[in-house]
């Protein structure tokens, strides 16, 4: 089945060192993404209320930049989601801009859960 690329972009108010590490990092990526993340070299395995742990491969990065993971699922396909840090180069301010993919119809879904997800992170950053 296709699924549909998505965007979204949050304002954060943080220093762009912290934020990498809360996306970067197992220890970050477990206080806003899941439950629990543990990681094995590019491979990390994210649960969520004591469930099966589901497995995404770090498959690109730039340090202080950008994280790109791959589900186990999607293994073998285009698809991916990509936490990416961006600073506008006027204003200085500093953005979370995510590129996720989500089935057909899935969007506003999706979006949601991305949004509570960034909340989540900003209330961890002291950012709300």
């Amino acid at each position: 089945m296709a699924k549909t690329k998505v965007h979204y972009e949050y304002n954060m108010h943080c220093l762009s060192e912290i934020l990498y590490e809360y996306l970067a990092s197992a220890e970050g990526l477990s206080e806003w993404f899941a439950d629990e993340v543990v990681e094995r070299g590019d491979d990390f395995y994210f649960s969520w209320g004591g469930g099966p742990a589901e497995k995404a491969t770090l498959i690109r990065y730039k340090p202080e930049s950008f994280v790109r993971f791959r589900w186990e699922e999607d293994e073998g396909t285009k698809y991916f989601f990509e936490l990416t840090i961006v600073i506008d180069e006027l204003t200085e301010d500093l953005s979370l801009n995510i590129t996720d993919f989500c089935d057909d119809g899935d969007e506003e879904e999706n979006r949601l859960y991305w949004e509570n997800l960034v909340e989540n992170l900003k209330i961890k950053l002291g950012a709300a």
